[in-house]
């Protein structure tokens, strides 16, 4: 049975003592007054409801952000790989900027050593400039593999295997002697008197591996041979002949490997789950000539190749700051263009015809879709792919401003 609530029955009593009602009167004011009480209670437990909803999908909101922040970061870090793959101090910018790597040479080098996804021969490249901040960084990548328990075979193959070797002489040197200081530091048992000692005994490893499994090699050096060579190198001295001949049977029986790039040479990885990809139309750059090329649309870059079962594309352009549009070509229907807004050149490359990677000489890339629906569908793709560098928007902004102000002045 409902009960009145204590304000009810006191805004019926005030209101019985302003009025006379008839008991019939009297009773429907009370009925009246007990379900306007039931009403707020109801009210009341309804909001009660909706707060503790409220709460819980505040919640969970905050649960799916922790994974939605951990998946952001792990595609800019991988942007941030593929970039250093194509340019390693781009690279390495692009996470400095979004917090993902301290810019010190010892995290840096921490970075390198782990090498996931990183081209070897892109990290050979960065590890030999000459500056200071990158002679740091070979120093601290050299001391965090540990040769403690290796013979001098098997560090080198360590060694070798965590980047690929660049192609100066100076900087293999430099290379080379950042090894075998590191090597020395650990006793070894003594058997090498000083780290110059060292450093010539792996040129001469090296020179024996190509010796033995180079197939242009028609000569192959012997054991005797091997051990002939290294006479006297030990500050004078020779090294004890087993461990030369230890050395000689480690290199026949195990060839150094070049190390496969994780994401240099072949960049299959790069073109899985691509935005968009198919086959379109390119204008040439010098040659105004028309070719059809296989296109592949994928972390914020166009990549195109002349086949899609290639490995490596034929030409990217990166879609920084750059805009897309329809073309009206009456020659040449369902044209679209990539094009800057700045008057240089577009920032992209290509292989020319011996295979080596030079810059692109397009001020605009037009590209031919085969149908309408299919163009529409390439510029709203490439659209939603496009960054912009707030820096060079700053600049633009910038020049945009002194213009102004000169032909104000004017």
């Amino acid at each position: 049975m409902d009960t009145m609530t204590p304000q009810a029955s006191t805004r019926a009593e005030s209101i019985q003592g302003v009025t006379d009602f008839s008991e019939e009167e009297q009773g429907l004011l009370d009925e009246i007054s007990r379900k306007k009480a039931k009403l707020q209670d109801e009210i009341q437990h309804i909001k009660n409801e909706i707060a503790e909803v409220t709460a819980e999908l505040e919640n969970m909101d905050g649960v799916v952000d922790v994974p939605k922040q951990q998946d952001q970061k792990a595609k800019q870090l991988a942007t941030g790989r593929k970039r250093f793959n194509m340019d390693p101090q781009k690279g390495l910018n692009f996470l400095y900027m979004h917090g993902l790597l301290n810019e010190t040479p010892e995290d840096v080098a921490t970075f390198l050593y782990r090498g996931e996804g990183l081209s070897k021969k892109m990290i050979g490249e960065f590890l030999g400039k000459l500056k200071d901040f990158n002679v740091t960084c070979l120093k601290d990548f050299v001391k965090l593999h540990d040769f403690a328990s290796l013979n001098l075979v098997s560090a080198l193959r360590q060694f070798l295997w965590s980047f690929r070797l660049p192609g100066e002489a100076q900087q293999i040197d430099r290379m080379m002697e950042a090894f075998a200081q590191h090597y020395c530091q650990h006793d070894h048992g003594g058997v090498f008197a000083n780290s110059d000692t060292c450093y010539v005994m792996s040129f001469s490893i090296i020179m024996l591996n190509t010796s033995l499994h180079n197939v242009n090699v028609k000569t192959k050096m012997t054991q005797d041979g091997f051990i002939n060579q290294n006479r006297g190198i030990n500050d004078g001295k020779d090294l004890p002949a087993d461990l030369l001949r230890t050395f000689y049977e480690e290199i026949k029986g195990d060839e150094f490997k070049i190390p496969e790039d994780e994401g240099g040479s072949d960049l299959t990885h790069t073109f899985f789950n691509p935005d968009r990809e198919g086959w379109l139309t390119k204008e040439g750059g010098k040659r105004k000539t028309w070719r059809k090329r296989w296109f592949i649309l994928t972390e914020n870059c166009l990549f195109y190749f002349k086949l899609p079962s290639d490995k490596e594309p034929r030409g990217i352009i990166p879609l920084e700051n750059l805009g897309v549009r329809e073309l009206l070509d009456l020659k040449k229907p369902h044209c679209f263009e990539i094009f800057s807004d700045a008057t240089s050149a577009i920032k992209a490359c290509k292989t020319d015809s011996e295979g080596k990677v030079v810059e692109g000489h397009h001020n605009v890339y037009r590209i031919q879709a085969s149908t309408q629906e299919e163009k529409e569908e390439w510029i709203k793709c490439i659209q939603a792919s496009i960054s912009r560098d707030p820096f060079y928007e700053m600049l633009q902004t910038r020049k945009k401003k002194a213009t102004n102000q000169v032909e104000g002045g004017a």
